[in-house]
């Protein structure tokens, strides 16, 4: 089981190694690394110096000013930015999916872009949203994407498209989500010192249905990593991209 690979392709290859299967709970795509301000397609683009005032005024809050930076960059790209994004977006999605192993089952993370991943996911990659599938016996059901936020990354989503998604996988012993429930231990983030945001709808869900699991990522370095409600035990599967260690479950 991993989550936020964010281009870590060479541990990505070998995640599933002495598993069944490997779960991916998202955000294939690196954008920007704040550990590392020189890896990711921002930087790439822009340089490190760009890459460290962007995060600087995010760390800080100061959204607005962080938008502005960026659209005087992007300005300089001009009419060609969907197009510059996509390549680069293209160039990791074929590295990422070459190396995931059979069987695969995966779902969308905020940062990624869904229209693609038909391109990528070959035979043994099964791609879910919304959906359920049966793995050795459990049922799991999976649900991509983040909710709007003013970072405005690439695939977020209404709250209440979320929570219809929520709904349609309905009771399963295993509910897998990009985003975590809302909680406060779960979706504050330690180091960039602020909460991020995660579903309410998804919280009421595990109150209701009562999953064996509800496993998730996208906060990086969580308050709190595990923690149970009610009947389910709820894990951070952890941030792949820095620990390049996946998180394994056993029935």
């Amino acid at each position: 089981m991993v989550s936020d690979v964010h281009g870590n392709a060479r541990d990505l290859a070998r995640a599933g190694e002495g598993a069944d299967a490997l779960i991916c709970l998202g955000d294939l795509v690196l954008f920007l690394d704040y550990a590392d301000h020189s890896r990711g397609i921002f930087p790439d683009l822009f340089g490190v110096a760009a890459a460290d005032r962007i995060v600087e005024l995010r760390t800080a809050r100061r959204f607005e000013e962080a938008r502005e930076f960026g659209a005087r960059l992007w300005a300089g790209i001009g009419s060609d930015r969907g197009v510059v994004i996509e390549k680069a977006v293209r160039k990791q999605y074929a590295e990422m999916f070459a190396a995931f192993p059979t069987p695969t089952y995966a779902t969308y993370g905020n940062v990624d872009m869904p229209p693609l991943w038909p391109e990528y996911a070959g035979p043994g990659t099964t791609v879910l949203d919304g959906q359920r599938v049966e793995i050795g016996g459990w049922t799991f059901g999976f649900v991509g994407g983040g909710l709007r936020t003013p970072m405005r990354t690439p695939y977020e989503i209404s709250d209440e498209e979320y929570a219809a998604k929520i709904e349609a996988v309905g009771e399963v012993d295993v509910l897998c989500t990009h985003i975590p429930p809302e909680v406060p231990e779960l979706v504050y983030d330690t180091v960039a010192r602020r909460f991020e945001r995660g579903s309410r709808a998804l919280l009421e869900a595990i109150r209701r249905t009562r999953p064996r699991y509800s496993l998730f990522g996208h906060v990086h370095q969580p308050l709190v990593r595990r923690m149970r409600i009610g009947a389910t035990e709820c894990v951070n599967v952890g941030h792949f991209a820095g620990s390049g260690k996946p998180w394994a479950l056993q029935w």
